[in-house]
């Protein structure tokens, strides 16, 4: 018997372990890119980036430290800082205007700061800082407004505050206090510290916010300080002024601070001795490394340096005797103004220098306003003022004709006879005409005769002198009288350690034609004609009594470090007597004009 076998249909392989094998293999390759690549950040690149992480997570915070102190030559405080209690804040990396706002709000409650100064953009700033006011002002705005992405922030940011320019809300005083001091706050950059007020703070405020200071993050109580002058104004002109937090970096020079670590909210020196000496006074800021957690907030705070507080001045000015001078100054100037002889005055001007040294003793000024005749201190018109000084260059013409060789130390006398030029009022002294026949150089020196100087000047340009004629003379006159004056300083700046310094005014060697103004040339010859200010005067009168040495004149004796207390320490450095020049006169020429100043005060 035979069976037969039915076919068995043929079963199709499973595709799963093929399948699952993959995926396996997948995931083996996945997992060995994933350990190669850990392999190159932990093994290859793990000190680089640990150190990177650590870099960017770690910032160091400056701090101001108080200036240096100013003090006379007597060691009397002239200019001291301060101290005033402050309430500060400190912005976090990250800052959220919001939270800024509600600082600012609660703030405002609790100590009194006056509306400073605020614009209508201010005002937006804050009434915009809320993120629901920002959200409802964005709702108002066109559609296409609304969609624009992003990285156009700024973009929609204008937007909104152009339209709550066109519906300007009211404020109230609370709100306006408010308003200004998230402006402050806003304003800082991040992990900088900024004064929210920092003057007339009451012990009320300081105990109130204290106890809240856990409520408000980033405000702290802290001391602060101002200029403060022992002195009064006396020397307030010299010493200069200081900056405040809030003009900060003069404009016309902030690249060139910010270059050399300030920050814009730094003061600085922006007159005189606070100016020249910025570097010196400003001191060393102190360092802080500051941690910051994932979180944007402040985890840990290390102290680097401590900080320095600036050197002190010590000027070469008694400032008791200072004063004398300054009142001698004003008693004088006032008694000749009472006698109606100084309405066309610009002022009066007094500045005392030992000649042998060069350290000044004593500076002072009054400046007049010919219009309104208000007169207020001026010390600082001895080095920035220039004037026709006069018969007091007398002196400077008779040492450079010696120079020149036209006269000498034995044959110096001269006919004391006017000269006449065509149409010109004649040239003469002041003392009537035929007083003296002849006059020799020192009593020429003495009764301070016009003619004596302008008979010099045309010899020295090789004159060709006829009465009502044209005068002659070479055409280098100018610049040969003016030569032998900055000899003596006469037109140079002095050098002196002050800014601002001019080097006086020189009046025109030709005509509109190109003509010689030979008039000119002998007016110059007894002071009346160049301008030139009184510190280059009292270099000038020095160098005489000086034996010929032109001593550069300065104001700071010695630089020394500012110890704990406040009070001046070691000297660091100290000006040393310095030579600008030595005039080409011998001894006995120098004699003889100082024999001719003695007889104008003895004669």
């Amino acid at each position: 018997m035979k069976y037969i076998r039915t076919p068995q249909p043929k079963r199709n392989k499973s595709q799963i372990p093929f399948r699952l094998n993959l995926l396996f293999f997948i995931a083996f390759l996945l997992l060995a890119a994933l350990v190669a690549q850990l392999a190159y950040l932990q093994i290859l690149n793990g000190p680089r980036l640990a150190a990177e992480v650590d870099r960017t997570n770690k910032t160091v915070v400056t701090g101001n430290v108080p200036r240096g102190l100013i003090f006379d030559s007597k060691g009397r405080a002239l200019v001291t800082n301060k101290a005033n209690n402050a309430i500060t804040y400190t912005k976090s990396v990250g800052a959220k205007s919001q939270q800024m706002y509600d600082i600012a709000n609660q703030l405002a409650k609790l100590i009194d700061k006056p509306e400073d100064n605020l614009t209508k953009r201010d005002y937006i700033d804050y009434y915009l800082a809320p993120t629901k006011v920002s959200k409802q002002i964005v709702s108002k705005l066109p559609k296409k407004i609304q969609d624009l992405p992003t990285d156009k922030a700024d973009e929609l940011y204008k937007y909104e505050v152009a339209y709550v320019r066109q519906h300007m809300p009211t404020f109230t005083a609370t709100q306006k206090e408010a308003a200004g001091l998230y402006k402050i706050m806003n304003g800082a950059t991040q992990l900088s510290t900024v004064y929210l007020k920092n003057q007339d703070v009451t012990a009320h405020e300081v105990a109130v916010v204290g106890e809240r200071l856990t409520q408000m993050p980033g405000v702290n109580l802290g001391t602060d300080w101002e200029r403060s002058y022992p002195n009064g104004d006396s020397m307030t002109s010299i010493i200069g002024q200081v900056s405040n937090e809030k003009s900060g970096l003069p404009a016309d020079q902030l690249q060139a601070y910010l270059a050399n670590g300030y920050a814009r909210n730094d003061r600085v020196g922006t007159s005189y001795l606070e100016k020249a000496y910025e570097n010196v006074l400003k001191g060393s800021k102190s360092q802080t490394q500051v941690e910051i957690g994932n979180n944007n907030q402040i985890i840990q705070s290390v102290s680097k340096f401590k900080g320095q507080q600036g050197a002190n001045l010590n000027l070469t000015i008694d400032s008791d005797y200072q004063k004398k001078v300054e009142k001698s100054l004003s008693d004088t100037f006032s008694s000749i103004r009472s006698a109606g002889a100084g309405s066309l005055s610009d002022g009066a001007y007094a500045v005392a220098m030992d000649p042998n040294t060069g350290r000044i003793l004593a500076m002072a000024g009054q400046h007049q306003d010919v219009q309104t005749h208000k007169v207020e201190d001026d010390a600082l018109g001895v080095i920035n003022r220039a004037f026709v000084v006069g018969s007091a260059v007398k002196g400077a013409t008779v040492l450079g004709a010696l120079q020149d060789g036209v006269i000498t130390v034995n044959s110096n006398t001269q006919a004391d006879t006017p000269i006449y030029l065509p149409g010109t009022p004649v040239k003469k002294s002041v003392y009537p005409v035929g007083t003296f026949s002849s006059l020799d150089a020192a009593s020429a020196l003495e009764v301070s005769s016009n003619i004596y100087m302008m008979w010099l000047a045309m010899k020295e340009g090789h004159y060709a002198y006829s009465p009502n004629n044209y005068l002659k003379l070479n055409s280098d006159i100018f610049s040969k009288m003016r030569g032998y004056f900055n000899q003596f300083g006469l037109g140079l700046k002095t050098g002196i350690d002050l800014p601002g310094e001019i080097a006086g005014l020189e009046g025109n060697t030709h005509d509109s034609s190109g003509n010689l103004l030979v008039g000119s040339a002998l007016d110059l010859s007894y002071g009346n004609y160049d301008n030139y200010t009184l510190i280059q005067m009292l270099q000038y009168i020095s160098a005489i009594a000086n034996n010929g040495y032109r001593m550069k004149p300065f104001l700071v004796n010695s630089i020394s470090q500012t110890l704990s207390d406040g009070s001046s320490g070691p000297v660091l450095t100290s000006t040393q007597p310095s030579v600008t020049s030595k005039i080409d006169n011998t001894q006995d020429q120098i004699n003889l004009v100082k024999q001719g100043m003695w007889q104008v005060v003895h004669g």
